[in-house]
């Protein structure tokens, strides 16, 4: 199970990222996630990623109704990373990216955890209906909003779409 989870850490800090908008939240909701899995490892026949990518989210949904707090911190210029080369295109790639994490963070939670698992993550809406406990359906239907929500918000702001 460690050599599987070693290999699944960098997806799992990837949605914990996008679940937070903060790369220090997500590390410490990593840090959590990982502690959990290492506590209670998934039940036999449940797939690792799964089981890992359903503990994140509890734990962020906890935290999250604990705090209420965090969606004005993702907000913060001084808590997002900034670690990129000088030149143009460097800058440019920045850009696009800042537009299209703000307008990751206008979407819903629902739909922005849908969007994650699906589109960043590579997830099949399957796999993401089983790590979320909701039918398939409703994962391509909030897929289907978010998206239309993306296109729609970098439109509006000039970028990407």
């Amino acid at each position: 199970m460690k050599t599987e989870l070693k290999l699944l850490l960098p997806a799992l800090r990837r949605f914990a990222y996008s679940l937070t908008g903060s790369m220090a939240d997500a590390d410490d909701l990593l840090q959590n996630t990982v502690l959990r899995l290492l506590n209670s490892p998934p039940a036999a026949g449940v797939p690792l990623a799964q089981w890992a990518f359903k503990i994140c989210r509890n734990l962020w949904i906890d935290d999250y109704r604990a705090q209420k707090v965090r969606h004005n911190a993702t907000l913060q210029a001084e808590l997002q990373q900034e670690n990129f080369s000088d030149g143009e295109l460097d800058m440019l790639n920045q850009i696009q990216l800042d537009e299209v994490n703000s307008a990751m963070n206008t979407l819903p939670d629902e739909q922005r955890e849908v969007l994650s698992l699906v589109a960043v993550q590579g997830l099949s809406y399957q796999e993401a209906a089983s790590v979320l406990a909701i039918p398939a359906g409703t994962i391509m239907s909030r897929l289907a909003r978010a998206r239309a929500a993306m296109v729609t918000a970098l439109k509006l702001n000039g970028g990407l779409a």
